[in-house]
């Protein structure tokens, strides 16, 4: 008889090895799931993995790793501060949409001005946007003690619908002959995050690698770090050591939001050019399979983006290439998720093996 035994203490060893792990299990069930839809299982992982990094059209695919792993990164970095503490954030999609209404908003309203400050009041709208949009289920949680869960979700398919009347309506391109959409921000210098195109490089790119270094001196030399980690870890600890539960709330779901934000108004800035109705592609969700499989930590949550980036890429490819629905490279990234947090297991439980007893 099969039977799970509780660890004395948390297994480090586990905790580091489960992501490896999780990869490996990705790619063997994935590998079955490309085979069951007719494509060579090896070539589809060689694909996916390899391809984008040494493969031969490598020079191209390599700066879009920077480009597709930046927002990743901005998100996942602020989730973690709220799951650290036990604050669960799953909106981020919404926050990120609203950022990039506001940033592109604000850029869209001084054109078509060439002037230096135009960018920066965009950075500043795409932040503040997606921190007022995480600030309502943060302030009904403190307020009214609702579930963040269920409302900064909820908010996501609000956010939407926005984004849908912003394309039709107010944001809509007076010179665009009718088609729904934003003028592209690529015209119009003044409201663009590139720094180099050529090489891939973008503001969402340098702003995401101070975001791991401002969230790892957070978490490991300042108090507040230690708070949150104390809230996640012993809450009732947390309590008698003085933590003011309402002001983390508020900072972890400000904070995530305002990241959130920053990535929306990146990328509306740079990759995606306008804002359309198709805008959002799912990265506020997927930020979550990084900072989970990053183990909430700032450094695992940069290599967990960069190997996300690197299935976005690949999955690209072996769409182009191979042949593979989009739905069948969705479902394999997903499968990170769902190998990560069933491994996890073995962190605290140990697997035993015992005879079972005859009645």
């Amino acid at each position: 008889m099969i039977v799970l035994e509780k660890r004395p203490q948390p297994s480090r060893e586990w905790a580091l090895a489960t992501p490896l792990v999780a990869v490996l299990a990705t790619m063997i069930v994935g590998g079955l799931l490309f085979g069951a839809l007719g494509t060579n299982p090896l070539v589809a992982i060689r694909t996916i993995f390899w391809d984008p990094l040494f493969g031969e059209f490598a020079f191209y695919y390599r700066p879009q790793l920077l480009v597709k792993g930046a927002p990743l990164v901005l998100i996942a970095i602020g989730l973690s501060l709220g799951f650290k503490a036990g604050i669960w954030n799953i909106g981020a999609e919404g926050q990120y949409i609203i950022g990039a209404l506001v940033g592109a908003g604000i850029g869209l309203a001084f054109y078509p001005l060439d002037a230096w400050y135009v960018f920066p009041l965009m950075v500043i709208g795409g932040a503040v946007g997606g921190w007022a949009w995480a600030m309502i289920p943060a302030l009904l949680k403190v307020r009214f003690g609702t579930n963040e869960i269920l409302v900064s979700l909820m908010l996501v398919y609000v956010a939407e619908q926005l984004l849908a009347s912003m394309s039709l309506g107010l944001l809509k391109n007076p010179e665009g002959h009718g088609f729904p959409g934003s003028r592209n921000l690529a015209d119009y210098p003044s409201a663009t995050s590139w720094i180099n195109q050529d090489v891939g490089l973008h503001w969402g790119v340098a702003f995401a690698l101070i975001a791991v270094i401002f969230a790892y001196v957070l978490l490991n030399r300042h108090m507040l770090g230690f708070h949150i980690r104390l809230t996640g870890d012993a809450p009732r600890a947390a309590r008698f050591a003085g933590v003011n539960p309402a002001r983390l709330i508020l900072f972890c779901l400000g904070a995530s939001g305002a990241l959130a934000g920053l990535a929306g108004l990146f990328e509306i800035s740079g990759p995606a050019g306008q804002v359309s109705i198709d805008f959002n592609i799912g990265y506020g969700f997927t930020a979550i399979i990084v900072a989970f499989l990053g183990r909430l930590h700032p450094v695992g949550i940069l290599l967990a983006g960069a190997l996300m980036a690197l299935t976005y890429i690949g999955g690209e490819i072996a769409q182009s290439q191979l042949g593979l629905p989009a739905a069948a490279i969705q479902v394999f990234q997903g499968m990170l998720l769902f190998f990560l947090l069933a491994l996890d297991l073995l962190t605290n439980f140990r697997v035993r093996m015992r005879k079972s007893e005859v009645a």
